[in-house]
């Protein structure tokens, strides 16, 4: 199914790959699409954070009611190749890690291409500028998904699978695909592709971080994206988000499982606890344990019976954020993802994540409980269905176990041993021996 969802884009009835100069199906329909184009396909849909997208305007998908596995298919509908330096992007009118993108970058072909899917600026001097709109590609992306899957199922072919639902949520294209009982979502993304590195960036370079020496500063900057996603108080019409999923992809081999584990079970908690009113995502997660990472001893974060530890901390770090009102992004530092919160919901979420804080083994076990439904929902619906089977449901990436009921003791046994105390991934990076608490001890 992940095949068919590239071949829609593609067109190609040759095995799924990364990239394919076959002329598409979407591409076909007025040639705006680039004919050679690579996606990216990530484990996991954008509400659980794979990218950074602002959930307020997605609709609510329910794991085994809706869906039983999710991913995110980024496609670029234009492309900007190496040219060995850094990227320099239009932020003049836009917050950080937000851009405008001028189409005077591209040739006249692709400027008469997507003239229509552009806002157009004209200067004193008698010039125009067409700029590429996020909202009005999107519109041009679902329209050109809706027809083409309306042709397919005009004349279905053997082993296609069922399209049982195409919604747009803001500017993302949502698609659940059925084959016998098992269905799959995918969010489906155009955004700007480049090869290299922004320059507003390039600092972030210059730093120290968890995964030198275990991966090449090549593979981490080998490109970014612009999604369509504004700032807060951004134009909608204009302005696109810096995306560092490839980067983000890479980095992800060099976070320990127990950290990983950690992660998981503290988005799940999330996910339900903070879900009104949208203010934390998974993403925001994301950040700060990329964050713990540069900042704790690798021989910490390596230890295997430390998820507890490690979960403890993320719930720590993430109220520290909430009361002091400041997330920032892990390649853009001076960018802050909380600074349009009203303090009135900062401060509802941090008591709400006192109450986790408080007995956090309850509220993993209430999380868990939430994924054991889900997946029963999916076996009996297997059941009903065919006996087809399927991979369990898994999100962000697959690599990690589920939340389990022995990380829900140790917890409750670390809270016990440790009453009032606040247990942290701020630990004393000479003595990683065993945990230690904040210096000022206080909990939010």
């Amino acid at each position: 199914m992940m095949c068919f969802v590239v071949w829609l884009c593609k067109g190609s009835k040759e095995p799924c790959r990364a990239s394919n100069s076959q002329s598409c199906m979407v591409q076909k329909l007025d040639q705006k699409l680039p004919v050679a184009n690579e996606y990216l396909l990530l484990s996991g849909g954008v509400r659980e954070g794979v990218v950074d997208i602002d959930l307020d305007e997605l609709n609510v998908y329910a794991r085994g009611t809706d869906y039983d596995m999710d991913f995110t298919l980024l496609v670029p509908a234009l492309k900007l190749h190496d040219r060995n330096q850094p990227v320099t992007l239009d932020m003049r009118h836009s917050a950080l890690c937000h851009s405008w993108l001028s189409l005077r970058l591209f040739d006249e072909g692709t400027i008469s291409k997507w003239k229509d899917c552009c806002t157009i600026v004209d200067h004193i001097n008698g010039a125009t500028n067409y700029f590429f709109s996020p909202t009005k590609v999107a519109d041009w992306f679902y329209d050109s998904i809706s027809i083409v899957l309306s042709e397919i199922q005009k004349k279905p072919q053997r082993g296609m699978p069922k399209v049982e639902k195409v919604e747009k949520n803001g500017t993302i294209i949502s698609i659940i695909l059925g084959v016998g009982s098992s269905r799959m979502l995918y969010d489906i993304v155009p955004v700007v592709s480049f090869k290299g590195w922004p320059a507003v960036a390039q600092s972030w370079l210059m730093e120290n971080h968890f995964w030198d020496g275990k991966i090449t500063e090549e593979e981490v900057i080998s490109g970014f994206y612009l999604v369509p996603a504004c700032s807060y108080k951004g134009k909608k019409d204009n302005e696109w988000r810096l995306s560092f999923a490839r980067s983000e992809v890479q980095l992800k081999k060099c976070i320990s499982s127990s950290l990983m584990q950690a992660y998981q079970a503290c988005k799940a908690i999330i996910i339900k606890l903070l879900s009104r009113p949208k203010a934390i995502s998974p993403y925001h997660l994301r950040s700060m344990m990329l964050w713990a990472c540069d900042r704790l001893p690798a021989n910490y974060l390596a230890q295997e019976d430390y998820a507890a530890h490690f979960l403890l901390g993320l719930i720590d770090d993430l109220q520290h954020c909430l009361v002091n009102k400041m997330c920032p992004n892990y390649f853009i530092p001076q960018c802050n993802m909380l600074e349009h919160l009203s303090e009135e919901t900062v401060m509802l979420h941090a008591r709400k994540l006192s109450s986790v804080r408080s007995d956090p083994a309850e509220h993993l076990r209430t999380a868990i409980e939430h994924v054991k439904a889900a997946n029963r929902l999916t076996l009996e619906l297997q059941r009903r269905g065919s006996t087809t089977s399927i991979p369990s449901p898994q999100s962000d990436g697959g690599d990690t176990n589920q939340p389990d009921d022995r990380l829900a003791k140790k917890l409750q046994q670390l809270v016990t041993e440790n009453p009032g105390k606040s247990i942290s991934v701020f630990i004393n990076p000479d003595d990683v021996t065993r945990p230690h608490f904040r210096i000022d001890d206080k909990f939010f």
